[in-house]
């Protein structure tokens, strides 16, 4: 399985994983907002369709790792919030969220006692920088979800993104 998101179509990237399970902790860590909070955003999401998700982003509270937040990223220091509405939710498979004027798909797959998360995000902003962030930016929550669901404390954010940004740079055309 690829460890880096890819271009799946012309403005819609996806990313695979690998992760431990059972499907339903896996789940917990989409939707419940404190769950949510160790590795993206934490914030109520309800749960139905048409319902709405307050994603409440804090970046430096995703490791006990302390450190400085990137200058061109400083708008984000102390927090920020985004609204998205919740399009399909179907427990404990998928997950749709209109955010941003464009769709992010998790879809959860039993394999074995692990569970196949397939993240896509569609809808992608078309300047360049911006698509780089936005990959560097679900490769790093993920690989944060990853340690989260192993146990491990996460490297700092800011830091595994800055390397992520660079990766892209070569990967995103």
């Amino acid at each position: 399985m690829e460890k880096y998101g890819k271009l799946i179509e012309d403005h819609t990237l996806q990313f695979e994983r690998i992760l431990p399970g059972p499907i339903e902790r896996v789940w917990e860590y989409l939707t419940d907002g404190d769950k949510r909070a160790l590795w993206f955003a934490g914030g109520p999401m309800d749960t139905v369709p048409g319902g709405k998700v307050e994603y409440q982003f804090d970046h430096n509270r995703l490791s006990p790792e302390k450190e400085v937040i990137p200058e061109k990223y400083k708008d984000l220091e102390g927090g920020m919030t985004s609204l998205a509405d919740v399009l399909t939710y179907n427990e404990p498979h998928l997950l749709v969220i209109g955010w941003e004027g464009g769709e992010v798909t998790f879809k959860l797959e039993e394999q074995g006692d692990d569970v196949k998360l397939t993240l896509t995000h569609s809808n992608l902003n078309r300047d360049r920088d911006a698509r780089i962030g936005t990959f560097a930016g679900w490769h790093t929550h993920l690989d944060i979800l990853t340690d989260r669901l192993n146990a491990i404390d996460p490297k700092a954010f800011w830091k595994a993104h800055n390397r992520m940004e660079e990766e892209y740079e070569k990967r995103v055309g």
